[in-house]
């Protein structure tokens, strides 16, 4: 492990520097310093990088029913009606419209 010098140190309290680059001199390549628990925290499932927005993710999820919505009508044509007791069944696209916004799926 390498040890910070002082000035390192005090060049890590100013908040605009957050986080510290570092420059080596030989190389010219730049690498950011994280503390141990943001890097951790970056490293875990939980956390999402991705680039979508709340409203590409609410289109995917719409494309993903509607698909899953067109699987289960052939399923339905090949197999039969589906159940309406049958809590496991996709709700249809009019049924979604139905549930409450903190429900939709």
């Amino acid at each position: 492990m390498i040890e910070l010098t002082g000035e390192q140190i005090e060049s890590l309290k100013s908040p605009e520097d957050t986080p510290a680059r570092i420059v080596n001199p030989q190389t010219k390549e730049t690498f950011i310093l994280l503390r141990a628990d943001e890097y951790e925290r970056l490293k875990s499932e939980e956390f999402d990088a991705s680039p979508c927005t709340r409203e590409e993710l609410e289109a995917l999820n719409w494309e993903v029913l509607d698909r899953l919505e067109r699987e289960e009508k052939a399923l339905a044509e090949k197999n039969g009606p589906r159940s309406s007791s049958n809590p496991t069944t996709m709700p249809t696209r009019s049924e979604r419209s139905l549930l409450p916004k903190s429900r939709q799926i």
